[in-house]
């Protein structure tokens, strides 16, 4: 049975269209619709319940050590207080998962994994875990909110000292007031915008909600959805699990060689990349010319030769037209003209340069 977060008579009372996700009862959209969801995050504020994220808690003497041998990132010049993002691997380079690393102390850090991914990621874990080090889900325990756009650090400051609201992207501050919540606000976010996530006590996740939204209410944050999520990690061209990476994908092919650091003297995975040699896939942005929206498995063609698939897709509602990622082959004859195959029918599209939208002000 699908399980409800702390957040759900929010929802429901916000009118809510609720849909199961990851074994969670959310919201696909509210009432507003996708596209007023998505453009109230690139012009003012959206507010997203991602209280179905998980939450693994490593500690001991080598919990470092762990974390090292566990992800493919290197998270040994970390400070207290950053947050680092990495694939997890299997020995074959595969991806397991990609989550956030952040540094709460010298020997506690917190794993942000992804909702379907949470047991299979903490089994995982356990597997592999080694010395004197701990390993807790604390997953239930936590209601997790997303205020993405750039009115959030506006909308913030009215229940946060400016000291308590961390400044810089990729860095959390713990232990601070929200109004009278106790909470961990992190600088990170999954829509390509300036934006904080907010992890509090289950018990405090609707009070902080509702919080967040009446002081909101004048910057223009509304509630928003998995619709309005997924348009906007897609255009600022951030990758889902089980789409742009999975098992059989390496972090490389899919373009995250920023988060594998080969010089690290090990981790899981790291023999299995190398063994593979130079990647023979990339994944791309493409630009649906022709009539129609791709999808997620789409074939895509260069001239008559099938070269790969799309791996995400939809009408990107900031830009105003189809774009779709893609895994395919690295080497394809770019004269050829590329097609995509949706719905049967070959529709012309051209690469175009990733991410298709980009705010730099984070």
């Amino acid at each position: 049975m699908d399980k409800k977060t702390p957040l759900y008579e929010c929802h429901v009372r916000s009118g809510g269209k609720i849909v199961p996700f990851a074994g969670y009862l959310l919201p696909v959209q509210y009432e507003t619709g996708v596209i007023a969801e998505h453009m109230a995050v690139r012009k003012a504020a959206g507010l997203f319940d991602v209280s179905h994220m998980g939450e693994l808690l490593l500690k001991g003497r080598d919990a470092l050590s762990n974390i090292q041998k566990l992800v493919t990132n290197d998270c040994g010049n970390m400070y207290t207080g950053q947050v680092r993002y990495s694939p997890m691997c299997y020995e074959d380079g595969g991806v397991v998962d990609d989550l956030l690393v952040y540094k709460r102390e010298e020997e506690s850090y917190l794993l942000v994994v992804n909702a379907s991914n949470r047991l299979k990621d903490a089994e995982f874990i356990k597997e592999h875990l080694f010395g004197e080090v701990t390993m807790e889900d604390i997953s239930d325990s936590v209601a997790q909110i997303a205020l993405q756009g750039p009115a959030a650090e506006k909308i913030l400051s009215k229940l946060c000292k400016e000291s308590d609201i961390p400044v810089k992207y990729y860095t959390f501050k713990e232990r601070v007031k929200a109004g009278e919540i106790t909470a961990l606000i992190s600088r990170t976010g999954y829509t390509g915008e300036l934006g904080y996530e907010l992890y509090v006590k289950t018990e405090d996740g609707e009070k902080l909600w509702e919080l967040l939204m009446d002081v909101g209410k004048e910057e223009g944050l509304i509630p928003c959805g998995l619709g309005a999520r997924d348009t906007l990690r897609l255009e600022a061209a951030m990758p889902l699990y089980g789409h742009e990476m999975d098992e059989t994908i390496t972090p490389l092919e899919t373009g995250l060689s920023f988060a594998v650091k080969l010089h690290k003297e090990d981790f899981i995975g790291k023999d299995g990349i190398l063994s593979r040699g130079e990647p023979k896939r990339k994944r791309i942005g493409l630009r649906i010319t022709g009539r129609g929206i791709a999808r997620e498995n789409c074939p895509v063609y260069a001239g008559d030769t099938l070269i790969g698939y799309t791996t995400s897709g939809t009408h990107l509602p900031c830009l105003g037209f189809p774009g779709a990622m893609a895994i395919v082959t690295k080497e394809y004859d770019t004269k050829a003209g590329l097609t995509v195959e949706i719905r049967g029918k070959k529709i012309e599209a051209e690469e175009v340069p990733l991410p298709f939208y980009k705010n730099t002000v984070k």
